[in-house]
């Protein structure tokens, strides 16, 4: 099957010629950077067209986390991502947790390869010019509370009409339709209603979270399989652009394995396990003698077996009643006790050294310093170099999934708020007069 950037060729000669009619020329290119740098001191304009999703452009009507994210993994593969912000302020994002000169670091990370236009979507003329954007568009992505696009005059109705191949990703609480859907939703209301938390923690602890945005980041990736669905229906001429509704809790829900059917069937409801995988033993989180944490996977008949003879337990990987997993479920406590006397015996080094010898999945539980320094995402170039504004380096996480032909790049950070806004108003036609007008009047920044 063709890419999707050769299936949009076609498109993306009629995007330039309309937007040349408009302009008078296409927007400018820059100078490619390579795949492991990420300054945020070179040009933010256009550069070189590249990777599996060049010519299709994004136009991101997002805040925080859950459209923001779906629009960088555009960014990333090629996509041109022009990325709407409020004048004056931006996305909240921009002073989230840690800074740097005023500027949160997760902003240069989730707004890498975006270009910024800021806009005044409460004015007539802001709005005429987000209506241009979405007309020129093959994707919209917004995360409004249900009804918000409409309130803002952008809802499917009228930008359906204005672009008949539209793909416009809604990514909300509850999604677009259904009692809830004028709730208002975050990514930890999504994790809760859609089961994670309640199988999360400690057994003997009030349910826990995980430790990042998880819910959010489980819609973006949604989103973006969504939107890739539909891109490809329109690309291959199968039909016109639709609605991606995607919702918080039902992107944690279709996580949630055979939960549903394991209740339906025998009225067993899974819950908090700890370290432990719910079901299946020995999987489990056991203590070293050095006070570290190791994870050990005997899932698998075989590696049981193997798992039993290390830790000294041959009458264990003999017993024909733990030959098979649903033999060992019923014995997992005793099992679980059996590997833990073996571990708090020896340090984190030699039961790893001995599980890998046996070919037994095992690992220590990474903290960021661990992964920042690890051999294996330095040469997988999940950890890139870059540097921030004031020439200050730092570490940011590479790119994923790996694309042999037209792998995914970085090509600057999160730019300042409004750096691209001239830039892409002239590729819609407006003039340097227009611009200086609209921004002397407080509609873009």
């Amino acid at each position: 099957m063709r890419s999707i950037a050769s299936l949009s060729r076609d498109r993306t000669k009629r995007q330039r010629s309309r937007r040349s009619r408009l302009s008078g020329a296409p927007l400018r290119a820059a100078p490619r950077p390579g795949h492991g740098s990420c300054s945020n001191d070179r040009p933010q304009g256009d550069t070189k067209v590249s990777g599996p999703l060049a010519g299709i452009r994004v136009v991101e009507f997002g805040t925080l986390i859950a459209a923001p994210f779906a629009a960088r993994l555009f960014a990333e593969f090629g996509a041109e991502v022009i990325k709407i912000e409020q004048p004056g302020s931006g996305d909240p994002l921009r002073t989230w947790r840690k800074l740097h000169q005023g500027t949160s670091v997760w902003w240069y990370l989730q707004s890498r390869n975006k270009k910024s236009i800021a806009l005044d979507l409460k004015s007539s003329e802001g709005l005429a010019i987000a209506r241009d954007l979405a007309a020129s568009a093959d994707v919209v992505i917004e995360n409004f509370k249900p009804g918000g696009m409409e309130k803002l005059g952008l809802g499917w109705d009228v930008l359906s009409k204005l672009n008949p191949n539209l793909t416009l990703v809604r990514i909300s609480g509850f999604g677009q339709t259904g009692p809830y859907r004028d709730k208002s939703g975050f990514g930890a209301i999504g994790e809760a209603m859609g089961g994670l938390r309640y199988t999360t923690g400690d057994p003997s602890s009030p349910p826990a979270r995980v430790g990042v945005s998880i819910g959010d980041s489980l819609a973006s990736l949604h989103g973006v399989m969504g939107a890739l669905m539909s891109l490809l229906r329109v690309k291959t001429g199968q039909g016109g652009g639709q609605i991606v509704d995607v919702s918080l809790y039902e992107s944690v829900f279709n996580m949630m394995e055979s939960t549903v059917p394991e209740y339906a069937l025998s009225g067993h409801i899974r819950t908090r396990t700890g370290g432990s995988l719910p079901g299946i033993t020995p999987s489990n989180t056991y203590e070293t003698a050095d006070g570290q944490y190791a994870v050990i996977a005997g899932n698998s008949n075989a590696i049981f077996k193997r798992l039993m003879q290390v830790i000294g337990r041959p009458d264990l990987a003999d017993d024909p009643t733990l030959a098979h997993n649903d033999g060992r479920v019923p014995q997992t406590a005793m099992i679980d006790q059996a590997i833990s006397n073996w571990t708090g015996k020896h340090s984190m080094d030699d039961v790893l050294a001995a599980l890998e010898a046996a070919d037994v999945p095992s690992g220590r539980i990474y903290s960021v310093a661990d992964i920042v320094s690890d051999p294996h995402f330095i040469a997988r170039e999940m950890i890139l170099p870059a540097t921030l504004p004031g020439n200050v380096d730092v570490k940011m996480p590479g790119i994923t999934p790996k694309l042999s032909e037209t792998p995914g790049e970085v090509k600057w950070q999160g730019p300042a708020l409004g750096a691209h806004t001239d830039e892409v108003l002239a590729g819609i036609g407006r003039s340097a007069d227009d611009i200086d007008r609209l921004r002397k009047a407080g509609v873009v920044q």
